[in-house]
């Protein structure tokens, strides 16, 4: 399989302080690859601005031999890219279903003439959507907690539901950014199998940042 991304000099400035310094790396399609270093050594801002957070000060970003540089996060998501954070920024006050239901892009009902025109097209999106979403959950193993609100969950939990998550974007690249931080030795299994099975049985690349050289 060939190159899926590609960093060629990539340079980030915060004031006086370079934080990303011609940065250059690739990453091969349907494989799971590691970004190293220690803290403080810029791997999140190089996560930031392959996913549009953060603007670079100069070089490109190669996605599917397009180039993504300095594109909004929604444009960027758009292209099939999708990332998670060290710290889980799930919506607490929603369940844990309607969490994944949320993320599919261009929904009917979001719109306002759509539930007054389309009411057949809007629920019918919405069952898809909806059994979509029950069938990543049972993946992650979190489908029994379906009906639970996302704040209720442990850390590794809220880790799983970032991966279904992004999983509900169908996307070709997966930034992790620390997926095991604060995650017990039995939720880590369930994860790593996870990723694995989503790199080997769909295709899905991976990119992550872990210091647990175990993941």
């Amino acid at each position: 399989m060939g190159t899926i991304l590609e960093v060629q000099d990539l340079v980030k400035d915060f004031g006086g302080l370079r934080a990303v310094n011609r940065c250059s790396f690739a990453v091969q399609q349907g494989m799971i690859t590691g970004l190293i270093g220690p803290n403080g050594a810029g791997k999140t801002t190089v996560f930031n601005l392959i996913t549009g957070f953060y603007r670079p000060d100069s070089g490109r970003i190669i996605f599917n031999e397009e180039e993504i540089t300095g594109l909004p996060p929604h444009r960027v998501f758009h292209k099939k890219v999708c990332r998670t954070f060290q710290i889980p920024r799930e919506f607490g006050e929603m369940t844990v279903l309607e969490n994944l239901m949320l993320v599919p892009p261009g929904q009917l009902g979001e719109r306002l003439w759509g539930p007054l025109f389309l009411p057949w097209q809007v629920r019918r999106q919405e069952t898809a959507i909806w059994d979509k979403a029950l069938e990543i959950l049972e993946f992650v193993e979190l489908a029994e907690l379906k009906n639970e609100y996302a704040q209720t969950l442990s850390g590794g939990q809220k880790k799983l539901l970032e991966l279904a998550r992004t999983m509900m974007a169908d996307p070709q690249l997966v930034l992790l950014d620390e997926p095991g931080a604060g995650v017990n030795p039995t939720l880590m299994k369930r994860l790593v199998g996870s990723i694995k099975q989503l790199c080997e049985d769909k295709g899905v690349t991976f990119f992550l940042i872990e210091h647990d050289m175990n993941l």
